[in-house]
């Protein structure tokens, strides 16, 4: 969840924001930590591309985050957290990525050890993950951006 928040703070934005704001607020943005923007001072060019590349990875992240988004792929999100099993997990500073069998993967945020730990010990890891970890965390697919 710090992620989130801190990006949000990288971009301005609030909880809410929809696609079309984050677009403009990014470009706007770039506008003004574009590279060639700073070619008087090497210092300051690469001050400008440290914050233009945290300025992309901010946007994408938040992109693949937001409501609208999950939105267009929810009836394939359903498909595979009901239908599949999960081949693979692992957990490292609140995110839990979660691989299924058919090949999509996803990252799940604010998930606390503790149910990470409840997850690996449960008889059915699936039908814990469907009722306790899917429908209760923000989460974005990886599968698709690892794929692009």
């Amino acid at each position: 969840m710090k992620k989130i928040t801190d990006y949000r703070k990288l971009l301005g934005v609030q909880k809410d924001a929809e696609l079309k704001e984050l677009k403009t607020i990014y470009r706007n943005l770039m506008k003004d930590w574009h590279p060639d923007k700073f070619q008087d001072s090497e210092a300051a060019k690469l001050e400008a591309e440290t914050k233009s590349k945290e300025i992309i990875e901010a946007y994408h992240f938040l992109v693949s985050i937001a409501p609208e988004t999950l939105a267009l792929s929810l009836d394939e999100y359903t498909q595979t957290i009901t239908n599949c099993g999960i081949a693979d997990y692992n957990w490292a500073g609140l995110v839990l990525t979660v691989h299924f069998l058919d090949g999509s993967a996803y990252e799940y945020f604010g998930v606390p050890k503790a149910i990470y730990v409840k997850l690996v010990n449960a008889d059915s890891p699936g039908r814990f993950a469907r009722r306790h970890i899917f429908p209760a965390f923000p989460y974005r697919n990886i599968a698709k951006l690892q794929t692009a």
